[in-house]
């Protein structure tokens, strides 16, 4: 994209934001239903002005308290992610002092774990069980990290936790864990080769700034998004999260 191109949708975004980030802020306090909707299209308006096309796959949630289980490749699949429909993210403590990405991230009532710190995984299961308990569709990454695109790392059982602590709400229903897979696919129609896709993945000790340069000179991007089955969940929660790598596993190597 031209420098001039880029800075006009980087106005739009920004007028966007500002407008809508005001009627989030009323939204949560006042808990406005509109607080669930405003952050996708954010998202939405983000994928469409920089050219990310997605393609969704399977059946997403629909009307039932949800505990995602997403393979993590970049900061791009945050807007993917959010762009299908009203979730919030578990994200580390450290995005939380981030310019401008925390404060998105606390809009879109993101859970913040510290990791580092000991009783951390138990609070925040306690915090995602009763927003579960709701009805709320949360998205985890279990790899704990983002990934160079070519691999899947070990999913981490902690936090799937959360749904065991869901599952005790007298009020509750039923809770799915469900897996979600990402692959991106093609940049400008053509295919993205195993050589590429580091250069979309953001991972290891990568600067943004340069990444989101890149991403921004490099073109269309299409990414394959694709809902697995919900996984039965019997309080096993290592079982759970085991079942959950192998169908992102097997949705990334079909493509």
């Amino acid at each position: 994209m031209r420098r001039i191109g880029v800075g006009l949708r980087l106005v739009v975004l920004g007028l966007y934001l500002l407008g809508a980030a005001g009627l989030q802020l009323l939204a949560l306090r006042f808990g406005w239903s509109v607080l669930h909707t405003v952050p996708m299209r954010f998202h939405r308006l983000f994928l469409c002005l920089f050219g990310v096309r997605v393609i969704e796959r399977g059946t997403p949630p629909s009307g039932t308290a949800t505990l995602v289980l997403s393979n993590h490749v970049s900061w791009l699949d945050i807007p993917v992610i959010g762009s299908l429909r009203p979730l919030s993210f578990i994200a580390k403590s450290e995005i939380e002092g981030w310019p401008v990405v925390g404060f998105m991230a606390k809009l879109q009532r993101s859970v913040f774990i510290d990791r580092a710190r000991r009783g951390a995984t138990a609070e925040v299961n306690e915090t995602v069980g009763l927003r579960l308990a709701k009805g709320e569709v949360i998205v985890l990454f279990p790899e704990g990290t983002t990934s160079d695109g070519n691999r899947l790392l070990p999913f981490r059982s902690s936090i799937v936790g959360a749904a065991q602590a869901a599952l005790t709400d007298p009020g509750a229903g039923p809770v799915h864990l469900q897996p979600l897979a990402l692959s991106y696919t093609r940049r400008n129609g053509l295919p993205v080769t195993r050589r590429e896709r580091p250069f979309i993945a953001w991972y290891a000790d990568m600067d943004l700034a340069p990444h989101l340069a890149h991403f921004v000179a490099n073109g269309a991007l299409d990414v394959v998004v694709t809902w697995g089955e919900p996984v039965p969940f019997n309080g096993n929660r290592k079982q759970a999260t085991a079942a959950a790598e192998e169908a992102v596993r097997r949705a990334i190597q079909g493509g």
